[in-house]
Order: C-alpha cells, then structure tokens, then sequence
C-alpha cells in the first residue's frame, strides 16, 4: 500500500493482492459494489474471471470515499483491447477492415496499421496504468473533483514512472467536465470508437420512426412467445448457457479481443449483482441475455448476447434491445449503447459520439510522447472523420 497527501489535502491510496486486506472499503453503494467485483480480481488475477484480460488489478482508494479499479501492464500484446492499447488501436483495428469494400483502401490501411503496430511494440505502447478500469468496453465514472484528479495523476505518476497512465471510455456528452479537467492536468484525448447514446425516457429524442421501430420490436416478444426473465429466476445452471450466448455474439460474429467472460465471472454477478442479468427464455430455454449496470445515471451493457444459430428472422436482437431500452426508459438513465449496429441504433433514437481514452505521457521519453502525439494526429484527421462518414 502506497500513500499520498497533495498540496489540496486529496488523501490516495493504492492496494495490490499482498495489502488488499487492510482496505477499509466505502459504506456505501458504489463501496460494496467494488468490493463485490474488485476483491476476487484482485486477490486470484483478472483470469479466472476474463480469460483474456493479462492484467494485475489493484484498487485505489480517493479520500476513503471512492474506489477506482487500476489495472497495470507490460507487454502483453495478444490481450483483451480493454487492457491492451495495442489490441485496441492496432490487432482489433485491423479486423475492422473487413467492413471496407474497397480492396486497394483496404490494403493499404492494413499497412498502416501494421507500422502503428510496430512503432507501438518499439515504443512500449502496452506499458500502461488504467486508472478507473473495470474490463469492460465502457467504464463507468463516478463523481471526481478536479482537485482529485490532478492528486490521481501525481500519484499514478510517482508509482508508475515508465508507464503511460491512461483513463479509458470518455466523451464530451457524459463526461464532458471530467474530460476537460483531464486535459487541464495534461491529459492528451486520443480517440477510441464512435459510440451511441439515447435518452429512452425523453419524448423529444424519439421521432415518430424511432417510436413505431420500437414499438414493433417490443411486439415480437409476444408474437415471438419470449419471456422476459430477471435476476431472481436465474439458476447456476444457467451460467453455462449465458457464456455460450455471449461468446456466439461477441466472439464469434465480433472479435476475439472483446472480453472473455467465464463461468466464474457470471456465477460473481449473479451472486453479488456485479451485473443486472435479464434473459429471454422460450419453452423453457434461454435464447438470448444482457447484463447491464448504472452509475451517475448513465447506464450501459457489456454482456449481450444471443443464439446465433437462430433465423434472423425471429429477432433475437431487437427484442434483447428493446428490452433494454424499456429498462433504461423505467429507471430514467441515460443508455449508452457502446459502438457496433450504428444504423440500427440511430433508428431507433441514438446519437453517435466520439469516445476518447485521455492519456498522461508527459513524464516519458520523447519518443514515446510522440509516438502517442502521432496517433492522436491521425485518428483526429483521418480516423475520426472516417468513423463519422461511414457512420461506423
């Protein structure tokens, strides 16, 4: 355990696997949910629980108030992209060229991607701190003062003197006061992906298209004959089934640099509601199931899933969707809807935004500073309004 009091009184500490027993967590609810996930995470390694994520996970703890999962790296190139900038911005990247038609363009974005890729093994691109890290594709922020983020960066720099500090998952609609505190302290904003945003419970974000798509969607349910299920009917032996209907989507049709989750990672939330699980069952058989959680009153979804091997015409994913979009609507959140199926979520409301990951380098040797000052450059020029053109 590592302490720090800064010139504003902001008190820091940080626990790895040897001290995590002597955190004293927050009585509170954001407290007991870190608890509940980080404790395992820390304790036996984020593997058993994200079978891609080669990651050592510690907690912070802000003014005995807040606790900010840290995840610290080396190398690790053939990672989860939510510990692995690499993955992220290079192998994860380059399977996206699938979605381009054209082949002489395809060729030679590949071609960049694969310089990016090694300038970034030369340049220890992997060789980072994530500040706020739960391993999933959206992290959620809580209440941080400018005072505390300045202090989080100092000490993070301390501790970590040849790492890139980096927090992950933010945009100018949600974060947009602590994005511009982030680079106030330094922060260079690198973007990440375009992601979609809906406010379900806001009658003027929904145009009467967006309403009738989502009135039809809900439909299928009955027609369909799905059932929606809630925390409180789920069994341990469903886990197997969850697992398999995440991995055919997400895995399968996605990438294999999504997050692995296990069995052991779904048995932890549904025993301890590390997510919020809903299913939908049919004669008895789970065909589809999310997991979603809130913070700040923003809520989003990292497991989604569904049998693929299933018509397209059953509608396995706009009724999954729907349902997610009536619970977000009930308890009045905002829903973060993550990236992929942009059309699909435009339709029905969602606006897109771009996701940028702040990154702290200005203790790091020059070369490593421009090369995180080069990507910033091109993903802005040339990134950026490819995403936004192609609606991606």
């Amino acid at each position: 355990m590592l302490e720090q009091e800064t010139h504003s009184h902001v008190t820091l500490q940080l626990f790895d696997a040897n001290t995590i027993q002597d955190l004293t967590w927050p009585e509170t609810d954001d407290g007991r949910y870190a608890r509940q996930y980080l404790l395992p995470l820390i304790q036996q390694g984020a593997m058993p629980f994200i079978a891609n994520a080669q990651t050592t996970c510690m907690a912070l703890l802000i003014d005995r108030q807040i606790v900010l999962p840290v995840t610290v790296n080396q190398r690790e190139y053939d990672n989860s992209y939510v510990c692995s900038p690499y993955s992220h911005y290079v192998s994860y990247a380059k399977e996206e060229l699938v979605l381009l038609e054209n082949p002489a363009l395809k060729y030679v974005f590949a071609r960049v991607f694969d310089l990016l890729g090694a300038l970034g093994k030369l340049c220890s691109i992997n060789r980072v701190v994530h500040v706020n890290n739960w391993l999933f594709p959206t992290n959620l922020y809580p209440q941080i003062t400018p005072a505390q983020v300045t202090a989080i960066i100092a000490f993070m720099r301390q501790r970590f003197p040849h790492h890139t500090i980096v927090f992950r998952s933010l945009n100018e609609h949600t974060n947009s006061t602590l994005l511009s505190n982030l680079r106030q302290a330094g922060c260079l904003p690198v973007a990440s992906r375009q992601v979609y945003l809906v406010h379900p419970s806001d009658p003027k974000a929904l145009n009467a298209k967006a309403r009738w798509l989502l009135k039809r969607d809900h439909a299928l349910l009955t027609h369909q004959g799905y059932r929606v299920v809630g925390m409180d009917e789920l069994r341990a032996e469903d886990v197997p089934r969850i697992v398999e209907l995440y991995n055919a989507l997400y895995l399968g049709k996605y990438s294999l640099y999504n997050p692995m989750f296990t069995e052991a990672f779904i048995m932890q939330a549904l025993q301890h509601k590390i997510l919020e699980l809903v299913a939908l069952k049919k004669d008895g058989r789970i065909d589809a199931v999310l997991g979603y959680f809130w913070r700040n009153g923003v809520m989003t979804t990292p497991l989604f899933g569904y049998d693929t091997t299933l018509l397209q015409e059953i509608g396995l994913y706009r009724m999954l969707s729907v349902t997610l979009f009536q619970i977000a609507q009930e308890r009045g959140l905002l829903l973060h809807e993550s990236s992929g199926a942009a059309q699909f979520k435009r339709n029905r409301g969602a606006f897109g935004v771009i996701e940028y990951s702040a990154v702290y380098m200005r203790h790091l040797s020059l070369h490593r500073r421009l090369y995180w000052q080069l990507l910033a450059l091109l993903l802005d020029r040339i990134g950026v309004p490819f995403m936004q053109k192609h609606k991606l």
